[in-house]
């Protein structure tokens, strides 16, 4: 008994007899907002213990991956598809020209609205086969039949049998094809009827090509485009390059699988706005290696990029060279970038509750207790006639 004395000797919170207890409207008001403040932080806190902590570590690159996932999504509303081509190449000296593989152009028009299933591109040039139903195009030599041979028009000897062949010969030969209606090839092919049609619909370009793990460059610009003694070229005719408009918007452009990081995809739904014809826009992309380690153990391997970004016109009054179009420029960082999910502590998060209960329960007591006092006084004063 004698300890049990002793021991209510260190109790911190002495009991209030009931019948001294007051109770105020102001501390009422007081307790609930307390309430309310305590579950606010404790539900902020809640979802700040749940969220991974991520840590980040910073180091040289020494992935063995022989290459780059890029995956690009754009829009161009002033253009047509069939007036645009999807080019890259690399430092190492592989050039595509045209790639398709997994690259599809849609048409849109004015409005942003698809009019047509996605197109797959090919590269290659398709020589246009003979049917039965092409008699007309056949010649009869005795009781043989030979296929028709197209005419180059002086471009070439031999055959061209497409729109297509005719003006690749014509690009070879740096010819201008002013008057396409007068290729006959090109009358099959509604060559006329493409040309009404390239500034009054737009073009989506999306997909995923697989690049070198070196430095390279891809761009969208108008015209086919070709090689003429190891230079890359794009033949706009029969238009001239300052009627291309290519304003444009970045829908997406990531380099390998998504991540959570506002750095993986800066560019999203950037818009590209041309002031004039012809104009240039160059984006100047820095990839960083990326190495996201989850909770659970997996390895997500990715890329961030900071980007440059820069335009110009290149019309012959600008006196700047180049060519209209959309291009990309990227290298590679040697250092890479690991970020590593780890679980917040239990005993950390138990503390903050503790104090915030406690901090707020203190803070409380500490207001209640002034508007009690402060209105004792105050009503004092006013019993005794003294307040002014």
């Amino acid at each position: 008994m004698d300890f049990l004395k002793k021991l209510r000797k260190f109790d911190a919170y002495p009991k209030t007899l009931e019948d001294v207890r007051i109770q105020t409207l102001g501390g009422g008001a007081i307790s609930i907002i307390s309430v309310i403040i305590i579950t606010l932080l404790f539900y902020t806190e809640l979802i700040n213990y749940l969220t991974p902590n991520v840590s980040e570590e910073l180091f040289v690159d020494t992935s063995r991956s022989s290459s780059i996932q890029i995956q690009v999504d754009l829009t161009i509303p002033q253009v047509a598809c069939d007036f645009l081509a999807f080019d890259a190449m690399d430092a190492s000296g592989d050039q595509h020209l045209q790639i398709s593989h997994n690259i599809y152009k849609r048409s849109l028009d004015m409005q942003g609205n698809p009019i047509e299933e996605p197109k797959k591109e090919d590269i290659t040039i398709r020589t246009k086969n003979v049917t039965n139903s092409e008699t007309d195009k056949e010649t009869a030599v005795g009781n043989k039949t030979e296929p028709y041979c197209g005419s180059c028009y002086g471009a070439r000897d031999g055959c061209c049998n497409t729109c297509e062949e005719v003006r690749e010969a014509y690009r070879i030969k740096r010819w201008a094809l002013d008057n396409v209606d007068t290729i006959e090839q090109c009358k099959d092919e509604k060559f006329s009827d493409k040309l009404k049609s390239a500034f009054t619909q737009g073009c989506q370009i999306y997909g995923e090509l697989e690049v070198n793990r070196v430095s390279g460059s891809f761009h969208i610009a108008p015209g086919k485009s070709f090689s003429i003694n190891h230079v890359h070229v794009h033949d706009v005719q029969p238009f001239s390059s300052t009627e291309f408009n290519m304003t444009h918007k970045i829908n997406r452009l990531t380099f390998g699988a998504s991540i959570d990081s506002e750095t993986h995809n800066p560019l999203k739904n950037f818009k590209g706005i041309a002031k004039e014809g012809a104009t240039m826009f160059q984006y100047h992309i820095k990839i960083v290696p990326t190495s996201y380690v989850k909770k659970d153990g997996s390895v997500i391997s990715s890329n961030q990029y900071s980007v440059t970004k820069h335009q110009k016109s290149v019309s012959i009054l600008s006196g700047e060279s180049g060519m209209p179009g959309v291009f990309f420029q990227y290298e590679l960082s040697p250092l890479m970038v690991k970020y590593t999910e780890k679980d917040r502590s239990l005993g950390h998060f138990l503390t903050n509750v503790c104090a915030i209960i406690g901090g707020v329960y203190t803070v409380a007591g500490l207001v209640d207790t002034f508007l009690y006092h402060s209105i004792k006084m105050i009503q004092k004063k006013m019993e005794l006639g003294k307040l002014h």
